[in-house]
């Protein structure tokens, strides 16, 4: 049994400590917004926070997290109204949307830490999250319009 704090809650997850925290989220917790995408942890899709900083949650474990705060894409604004996720529909950012948990939870990290970036910023902060529809430019243009909303 692992205690940690997802989204807010405390959470005791009954699961062994060596599973990935993504499979803890999506198949114990059943918060399946995060997504797998590779399992190698360099697609990005599986983004999630652990103490505010963010992770891949594909190559993190359970008992990495123990005791700590988790944060997924269900937990960044109960309504979908974070000024990421509301910078993303005005640039209509999504196609497929496989992506696009992993790309706001990276984007929100790097929005934390730092709140005006750089266009250079946020490419060399979101070069790490692939997207298979090619939607770059709009990720982008979202990140600085969330940037300039506060996010």
């Amino acid at each position: 049994m692992v205690q940690l704090t997802v989204n807010g809650e405390s959470r005791q997850v009954d699961a062994p400590a060596a599973m990935p925290l993504l499979w803890a989220l999506r198949d114990v917790l059943n918060l399946t917004g995060t997504k797998y995408g590779c399992g190698i942890a360099q697609c990005g899709a599986c983004t999630v926070h652990v103490d505010g900083t963010a992770v891949r949650a594909c190559q993190t474990s359970l008992g990495d997290v123990a005791g700590r705060a988790v944060t997924t894409i269900e937990g960044l604004h109960p309504e979908g109204a974070h000024p990421l996720q509301q910078a993303w529909v005005a640039h209509q950012v999504p196609q497929c949307g496989f992506c696009q948990s992993g790309q706001i939870m990276g984007a929100a990290a790097l929005l934390k830490d730092t709140p005006r970036p750089t266009e250079a910023q946020v490419e060399e902060a979101m070069a790490g999250h692939i997207c298979r529809c090619g939607t770059y430019g709009r990720i982008k243009a979202a990140i600085l319009d969330a940037a300039q909303r506060g996010a």
